[in-house]
């Protein structure tokens, strides 16, 4: 019998980020789709519709955890407070570097997370 649409988010929010990570990983791989392609297509600006400024300053992305650091322990705490996840979620996160932080922000947001990232010894990239 197939689950309902209802049954399968309830399954999801039960779940810990780590594990919706690989579950997005192993439904892409199975269908050959991409998550990333919508919001790519999403933050696609329409022709003509704002100047090169404009355009990079409405930018959306993903920030992206490059390297960890000397200070792995303060660069947790960045996370955590970034993401508002727990410890274990964050430390996987950290654990997994190169891995993303925050998907589907503004160029700004992602600026000041990067900031605080570098701050604790990471290397952050808006992507």
């Amino acid at each position: 019998m197939a689950l309902s649409k209802e049954e399968i988010l309830e399954a999801i929010s039960e779940m810990s980020v780590m594990d919706i990570v690989d579950l997005i990983e192993a439904m892409e791989e199975k269908f050959g789709v991409s998550a990333a392609a919508p919001v790519a297509a999403a933050a696609a600006p329409v022709q003509g519709e704002a100047d090169d400024a404009g355009e990079a300053e409405d930018a959306t992305g993903d920030l992206h955890l490059a390297e960890v650091g000397d200070k792995k322990v303060d660069v947790i705490k960045a996370v955590r407070s970034i993401t508002g996840l727990g410890l274990k979620d964050a430390k996987g996160l950290v654990d997994g570097a190169p891995s993303v932080i925050k998907e589907g922000i503004k160029k700004t947001e992602a600026d000041e997370y990067a900031k605080q990232l570098e701050e604790a010894g990471a290397k952050a990239e808006f992507k």
